[in-house]
Formats: structure tokens, sequence, C-alpha cells
């Protein structure tokens, strides 16, 4: 039992929730109602086990279960919804609908929801702007989205007493994105690029040891800053940021075991 005593299906509710008020709060978000009452009501599940476990009390204890939230439409598999909400993006987004705006609130919304999966999700309009251009291009919703696909759900019950679990697929097929591969550009997050291109070009001096002029010449020995593996450009608005991954100083630390630094120095002053 982690995160403070909650099971990690009933956490990552949790954060999908706080995910999707967060995008509500601050931008433009569009929710199926039954891709949102799925959501609630699994939280009501979460909540009601966490009680029940935590204080021996459960929600119907202390909160009539009429005044639970209920909707007219019966809940739906996680997986059916999902993929329903993909194929409507994709139909908003073909030329001459001018509906994009919804379509990026969804999107928007899908990208909450990928807290059920992973410990730590910031939507970002970097992120909408990716996956936009790759549903554009026909990029299937595994290809743009596969963290979503090793989530689904089992409900017991109807009505007010529905309980639904959010459930980790046995065998789910679960991929590692890395910011170097163009072909899954669509499914690069850009909370993953920050945590992956971390280090400043100052900081990577210090750590080999140069000062910055002469571990900018070595980086363009090396091709540093043209290799993806090694090097991303952050943009905030009109401003650029370099970072630079564990992978440029691995080999620009490597590089210096073989090579004379002070010639490639002077070779870069001439």
């Amino acid at each position: 039992m982690a995160h403070y005593g909650l099971t990690v299906e009933e956490a990552g509710v949790m954060r999908a929730v706080d995910s999707l008020r967060d995008a509500a709060q601050h931008w433009f978000v569009v929710v199926a109602e039954d891709l949102l009452y799925l959501s609630t009501r699994a939280l009501i599940t979460a909540f009601d086990a966490y009680l029940l476990r935590a204080l021996e009390v459960t929600l119907n204890d202390h909160i009539p279960a009429r005044v639970l939230p209920v909707s007219t439409m019966p809940p739906g598999d996680f997986e059916f919804l999902v993929d329903r909400e993909y194929n409507l993006v994709k139909e908003l987004l073909e030329p001459g609908r001018r509906q994009r705006d919804e379509a990026r609130g969804r999107i928007r919304s899908m990208l909450a929801m990928e807290s059920i999966a992973v410990d730590e999700v910031e939507v970002s309009e970097r992120d909408i702007d990716r996956i936009e251009k790759a549903v554009r291009a026909g990029q299937g919703i595994n290809e743009v989205f596969p963290r979503l696909s090793t989530v689904g759900t089992r409900t017991d019950g109807d009505g007010v007493n529905l309980v639904v679990h959010f459930t980790k697929k046995e065998g789910a097929p679960v991929r590692y994105i890395g910011g170097d591969d163009p072909a899954d550009a669509a499914a690069v997050r850009e909370l993953d690029l920050q945590k992956k291109f971390y280090v400043g070009a100052t900081d990577l001096a210090k750590r080999l040891g140069l000062t910055p002029p002469k571990a900018k010449a070595l980086r363009v020995h090396l091709g540093i800053d043209e290799d993806f593996g090694c090097h991303h450009v952050f943009e905030f608005g009109s401003t650029r940021i370099s970072r630079f991954s564990d992978n440029a100083f691995r080999k620009m630390r490597e590089a210096l075991d073989n090579l004379d630094i002070e010639q490639i120095w002077q070779a870069h002053r001439r």
C-alpha cells in the first residue's frame, strides 16, 4: 500500500479527477458525460474503500446513496469510451469542420486521464499541439495515447449502487517513449522531456570540468546540439531554452578520454 495508504488504482483515479479539475479551471476542456460519470463513480468507489480501511466506516454511513452522482446514460467500458472520444476528435479535426477548439478540449481531457496510469501528469499546450498534428496525420489511438491503452475498468451493481474500479490490464504492453524518436513524437509528453533534458549548458560544462566556451567547442565537434537524444530546445512563447540529457554528458566525457580539448578549442576559435 503506497500513496499514503491508497492502492495504486485508487491514487490513479484521484489524480485523474484532480487533473480534469485543473484543466477545467485553467483552460477549456470538454469531457463526455459518460466518461466523466465513470471517473466520478470510480473516485467515490476509491474514497469509500479508503474510508473502510482507514476508519472502518463507509460513505453510506454519512451520506444517503440517493445524493451520490447518477447518470441517465449506462456506464460504458473505459477502453470503448476513450476510443470513441478519439474517433470524435478525428472527426472534429476534419477539413472544413471548424471545430478545432472542441477537439483540443477533448484532447486535453484525455491527457488528464493519463493520470490513472502514471504518477505525474502535466497537461501542456505543446502536448496538445503534438497530438493534434498526429491525429490529423492519421495515427491510431495506441500510438498517440499508449498510456491509456493500459487502463481498464471493472463495474459492479447499477444506479446509485454502482461500483467502478479502474485497473491496469494484465500483460498490457508498456512502452517508454524517448524524445529522440521522431516516429513516436505524438506519444512524448512535455513533462517527460523536461525530466530527460534537465541540464543547462553552464551546468554541463561544470560537470565536465570545462569552461563554457570549451564545452561548446566540444559540443560542436561531436554534433551534440544536433543529436535528438542529447539536446532539446524548450520554447516558452518567444523564449527558447536549450537543455541537455545525461546522454550528452556521457558522450562528451567519453570523448575527453581520447581527444585533445586544447586542439579542439583552438580549431573552434579559428
